[in-house]
């Protein structure tokens, strides 16, 4: 077994990294909340973060690489806390148990989820990274870029770029300028029949950039997903099945074909995903279960061997004694939040205990999928869609008939919204594990100190859920959030949040699809066994469920600018002449492409948040349009989105972003 080699003591946890990691946590967080409502996906920000801490710092008068680790630890929180806030908080507003988001309450389930994400994680650093290394692709690629930089300047440039890019096309939007609109369809029924065919794509150069950051082989993954909704089983249903539904049928009788197409996608077939995304979350489980109890059993046995003055800084994680007093003291405050729900200790006490105990399960199966696929591609809504049944299965038990109780403004069931409570901070807690195991490899690699990592994610992820209430109450003001109404027809489509709040209420007595659910169970189990053949053949390209079951659940358009980014990002790497196994040279001929992409969507996505101001100010949503009407402008944005792919692709093909 390998150990870095020392290093002379460096400035690590100075006040400057500490606040500047503060700044861009909050920043980035805002940013992948916004992509998350918008898209259903988060991406890592760690290397962003680290590209732009160099530049700071070196106005500052220079940084160590270490205090460039530790801005990128904590600023990398942002993504986590986003993507375990919205994955899940907003299915209480979905579901009508509040009108709008309760600061506190998001808070202290954001807050203490993050925090406990990152107390589990800490015993699974030296199995994961020391003693049995995992990969963490994201994590090599970022002591990557903090070892390579002496030059800054030139990624700097290229976030701004790319970021000036995302935020001017979002600004040109239906949102804001309205001079072209978020989508280009085309769509008709073919012949006489009542069968729709449908293509069209969005716009938006930030899911151009997600697909450049994901790779090819996820886009043609979430892309093949799409197209079973959209191009077989919405022809299916339209031709054989819709007589089974008279109502749906007859609200369609003088519906446009793209209208008929989203209607039974929304009432029916949408449902695939669901199903699919079930099984994929019990299968990652199952398939795992050897390797985690192992991994778990041999981090517990390294940190209690984890003390003493004799041991290096490179191997201190936290003290363990004052872990498990932590532990108490973050749980607590979960427990009267779940006892003000409930108002039965002999429940809500249990509520507890499974957050625990789900907690730590799935924050070692996110740094476990971390370590093997990286953050991005981290299938953290399929680990939360089984805390939530395995939670709603036991409070069926214990509520019984008072499951069903109403609570809230709009009626929810009890047992629901205890259910969502729970995969809640369990959502958050695995989001901040495997970014914390992400983190802390990159740490190893340039050799820093794990404990100070390991505070400043807890340091960050706490920032960032001090303003996830304000940014979710802004977005949902602006835009809506989950299904489109007459005040909001473009809302955030919320998919995942939307998803769990489905579950949690058909688990209590909604109504559901529950047919269209088993054939998705089917369907994934299909997609499992053809990823386990892929497997036993060492196949390159695989078919991740999880990633197959989102493409079903989401609009095609989505799915479309996602696979395109992947294609760029293949070329990329096809035709600019790369050893396929000098993993370092990909990382650093992929970074100016990564770079790139990761200013679309940041810039992109805070445009969206500042656009929001002026519409919650006003309360118009066409406050900033143009009494402009632009002619052919849905072919005019796909010209645009055109440039912004051929921009990203020159990017790509450029010399790594640093002379050293």
């Amino acid at each position: 077994m390998s150990t870095p080699a020392p290093v002379p003591a460096q400035a690590q946890l100075t006040v400057r990294a500490v606040v500047l990691a503060i700044v861009l946590a909050v920043i980035l967080a805002a940013a992948n909340a916004y992509l998350g409502l918008f898209a259903g996906l988060t991406i890592a920000t760690a290397i962003p973060a680290a590209v732009v801490s160099m530049g700071v710092l070196r106005l500052l008068g220079g940084g160590t690489i270490l205090e460039n680790n530790i801005v990128q630890t904590g600023a990398s929180a942002g993504s986590s806390i986003a993507a375990g806030v919205i994955f899940t908080i907003p299915a209480l507003v979905i579901m009508g148990y509040w009108p709008d988001f309760k600061y506190w309450w998001v808070l202290g389930i954001a807050g203490l989820g993050g925090l406990l994400g990152v107390l589990f994680s800490v015993p699974l650093r030296r199995s994961m990274i020391v003693e049995d290394p995992l990969p963490f692709p994201e994590g090599k690629a970022a002591a990557e870029v903090l070892k390579a930089g002496d030059n800054p300047g030139p990624g700097m440039r290229i976030l701004a770029i790319s970021g000036a890019i995302g935020a001017l096309v979002k600004l040109s939007a239906t949102s804001g300028l309205r001079l072209i609109p978020d989508t280009w369809t085309q769509s008709t029924y073919l012949g006489s029949s009542k069968i729709t065919a449908f293509i069209g794509t969005n716009l938006s150069p930030a899911l151009l950039g997600v697909g450049y950051i994901v790779g090819l082989n996820v886009g043609i993954v979430v892309l093949s997903g799409a197209v079973l909704s959209w191009h077989i089983a919405i022809p299916l249903y339209q031709a054989f099945f819709m007589n089974t539904d008279p109502a749906l049928a007859a609200s369609l009788t003088n519906a446009s074909s793209a209208d008929a197409a989203f209607a039974i996608w929304g009432a029916k077939i949408r449902y695939l995903g669901v199903g699919a995304m079930l099984i994929g979350g019990i299968w990652t489980l199952f398939s795992l279960r050897k390797s985690l109890l192992n991994g778990v059993k041999s981090g517990f046995a390294a940190a209690r061997k984890s003390t003493g003055p004799a041991l290096a800084e490179t191997e201190r994680d936290l003290p363990m004694k004052w872990m498990l007093i932590a532990l108490v003291l973050f749980t607590l405050p979960l427990l009267a939040l779940y006892q003000m729900i409930v108002g039965q200790w002999l429940v809500s006490i249990p509520m507890t205990i499974i957050m625990i105990v789900a907690g730590f399960l799935f924050v070692s199966v996110s740094a476990y999928l971390a370590g093997l696929i990286g953050s991005s591609n981290n299938p953290v809504s399929g680990i939360t869609i089984s805390t939530i049944l395995f939670a709603s299965a036991v409070l069926v038990l214990l509520l019984g008939e008072s499951g069903l109780a109403p609570v809230g403004v709009g009626g929810a069931p009890l047992g629901a919204v205890a259910a969502i409570m729970i995969g809640a901070v369990v959502c958050c807690a695995a989001a901040v594990g495997g970014d914390n195991l992400q983190d802390l490899k990159a740490g190893y690699i340039v050799g820093a100190t794990p404990w100070k990592q390991q505070l400043m994610l807890g340091i960050g992820a706490f920032s960032c859920a001090l303003i996830m209430a304000p940014v979710l109450n802004l977005l949902a003001t602006a835009y809506g959030i989950g299904e489109p109404t007459l005040e909001h027809p473009n809302a955030l489509a919320a998919p995942q949040a939307n998803l769990m709040a489905s579950v949690a209420r058909g688990m209590f007595g909604g109504d559901l699809p529950w047919t269209m659910i088993g054939l998705g169970v089917a369907v994934g189990a299909a997609i499992i066994a053809v990823d386990e053949w892929l497997k036993a053949r060492g196949a390159r390209f695989r078919v991740p469920v999880l990633a197959a079951a989102i493409g079903i659940y989401l609009p095609l358009e989505l799915m479309v600018p996602i696979f395109l980014g992947g294609l760029l990002s293949y070329a990329v790497e096809r035709f600019h002449k790369v050893d396929p196994d000098d993993h370092d040279g990909r990382d650093r001929v992929h970074r100016p492409g990564v770079l790139f992409a990761a200013g679309l969507i940041t810039g992109e996505a805070l445009m969206g948040i500042a656009i929001a101001v002026p519409i919650v100010v006003s309360a118009r949503a066409d406050v900033l349009a143009l009494a402009v009407q632009v002619p052919a402008a849905q072919w005019i944005g796909l010209l645009v989105l055109a440039f912004v792919g051929w921009y990203l692709y020159r990017t790509g093909v450029r010399a790594p972003v640093s002379t050293s």
